[in-house]
């Protein structure tokens, strides 16, 4: 047997978490080790390790502070679990400088193979998302009009997001019709349901 590899799991669901540490144990070359997806350690001590396999949605969410807490612990050594539906989520991971990158819907040994890759420092890509990793650069909003429409998705009147943003209420309605018109929706919620499935948010 060769050299063991070590690798953390950090997904948000136990159950979900539990089946990936499963799965990889199958590889008698893995010591694999379980954390919940803020990066504590309920299960006893942080392993130091070679890799980190995490769910794409746990590096999602107004803060960066959970993807940002993986990179210092793990450096490039991500390799994210994702699918080609959510072209934020890969187009922040890759940008935020994570090694692999997995279809959720592969098969199992390929998983394996991209933790091994990753545990030796080099890249690997799913070839299932490749084109969703290109549709993820072609985000058409600004910074701008992203936030304004996430502060509208929580329910923020225009008054509110003008004062929270120190812009005019003008400019914030010009900002929502213009993410409207960018992202081919119908209407401000549309436009919200498009930015927030497609991972963008």
């Amino acid at each position: 047997m060769g050299e063991m590899v070590r690798i953390v799991v950090v997904h948000d669901e136990k159950l979900l978490r539990s089946a990936l540490v499963q799965l990889l144990r199958s590889d008698a070359t893995l010591e694999v080790s379980p954390q919940c997806a803020d990066a504590r350690e309920p299960e006893g001590e942080a392993l130091p390790a070679d890799a980190c396999v995490v769910d794409g949605e746990c590096l999602t969410g107004p803060d960066d502070g959970r993807a940002a807490l993986l990179r210092d612990r793990y450096g490039d050594r991500l390799v994210v679990l994702a699918t080609a539906k959510r072209p934020g989520v890969l187009r922040r991971a890759f940008d935020g400088g994570a090694l692999g990158l997995v279809d959720k819907n592969a098969p199992a040994e390929r998983l394996i193979t991209a933790v091994h890759t990753v545990a030796k420092g080099e890249r690997f890509l799913d070839e299932t998302l490749t084109v969703a990793l290109l549709k993820g650069a072609q985000m058409p909003l600004t910074t701008r009009e992203l936030g304004v429409l996430a502060l509208a998705s929580q329910g923020a009147p225009i008054a509110e997001i003008a004062a929270r943003l120190h812009l005019s209420r003008g400019t914030v309605r010009n900002y929502l019709a213009t993410a409207v018109r960018k992202v081919g929706a119908r209407n401000r919620v549309d436009a919200i349901r498009i930015v927030q499935s497609a991972g963008w948010t």
